[in-house]
């Protein structure tokens, strides 16, 4: 049965930060809201003291985090052809196909990628809740690729610890609209809600800090495919830094032009995925072939 996780930190910065902001900045695997709820139900306490969300850290304060144990899990196992690319009894990197949902939200609890994982092996971590069990990180539903899955409770913490302190290799390849100048390059820019569409992310003032590296792999008349390497992992933060640049994903539903070419959602794909073996530290890489839409269009574009 899984136990209730300890975690803790000195805050060392001399500027004061809004406590949910510090923890949803240091924990990216899980959300904001998620743990202004464990604020509120006195999981955190700074200096030994229970705090209130809009608490503002000063230099030096103590801060603990108790994550309680997952609920039973209760999402239905449903078979699906999945593509496993590496399983152990710690880990799991699976492929995912454009158009597959990851994890079940209220309201939608079958068909997803979850579903097919607890058919396929029923002992996933419970970390991240009932919701997404095994579930480190996440893609969205219409980019395909490389998504690492946890088996356990120490690996997911090993995992999600690598993904906090930017260990992970995470490398995407993406055909976006124009010709980029450079060949290659670094887009920081911060990523928060869209004030005038909630349902969108942007840069903005004041939102989580973003990091995008990228390089030119080949350019077309009107197209450039390139690579993108995450530093930091926000929510659509390839397609919105992207955007920003003015060269939007080929295909992108919600930040692009949608329908300029044959592709069902945008043209991107998790293609390079590493990280440290939570059991054995041993360093893995795994790298997956372009789904076949996106290389009909490449070769169609040449």
């Amino acid at each position: 049965m899984s136990k209730e996780q300890i975690f803790d930190w000195i805050y060392d910065d001399p500027i004061e930060m809004r406590i949910d902001k510090f923890l949803a900045e240091e924990c990216e695997q899980w959300s904001r809201t998620q743990i202004q709820n464990w604020i509120k139900e006195g999981r955190v306490t700074v200096n030994g003291r229970p705090v209130k969300a809009n608490y503002k850290l000063s230099e030096n304060d103590y801060v603990v985090l108790r994550v309680p144990p997952p609920r039973e899990l209760s999402i239905e196992p449903e078979q699906m052809d999945l593509d496993i690319v590496y399983e152990d009894e710690d880990v799991l990197v699976v492929n995912k196909p454009r158009g597959l949902v990851v994890h079940p939200a209220p309201g939608h609890y079958s068909g997803t990628l979850v579903n097919g994982l607890l058919a396929h092996c029923q002992n996933l971590s419970g970390i991240n809740g009932i919701l997404r069990p095994g579930i480190v990180h996440r893609i969205d539903k219409d980019t395909s690729g490389l998504l690492m899955v946890a088996k356990n409770d120490r690996a997911h913490l090993s995992l999600a610890k690598q993904l906090s302190e930017h260990r992970v290799i995470r490398k995407y390849v993406a055909l976006v609209h124009g010709q980029v100048g450079h060949n290659s390059g670094t887009i920081n820019a911060p990523i928060g809600r869209n004030p005038h569409n909630r349902q969108q992310m942007a840069v903005v003032s004041g939102g989580k800090p973003a990091v995008t590296h990228f390089q030119v792999i080949k350019r077309f008349n009107r197209y450039t495919l390139i690579e993108c390497q995450l530093e930091t992992g926000r929510t659509h933060q390839i397609r919105v830094h992207l955007k920003y640049i003015g060269h939007p994903l080929a295909g992108d539903p919600v930040y692009g032009p949608a329908k300029t070419l044959p592709i069902k959602g945008q043209a991107l794909h998790a293609k390079v995925l590493g990280f440290e073996h939570p059991a054995t530290g041993r360093q893995m890489i795994f790298d997956s072939p372009l789904p076949e839409d996106m290389e009909e269009i490449i070769k169609t574009l040449e």
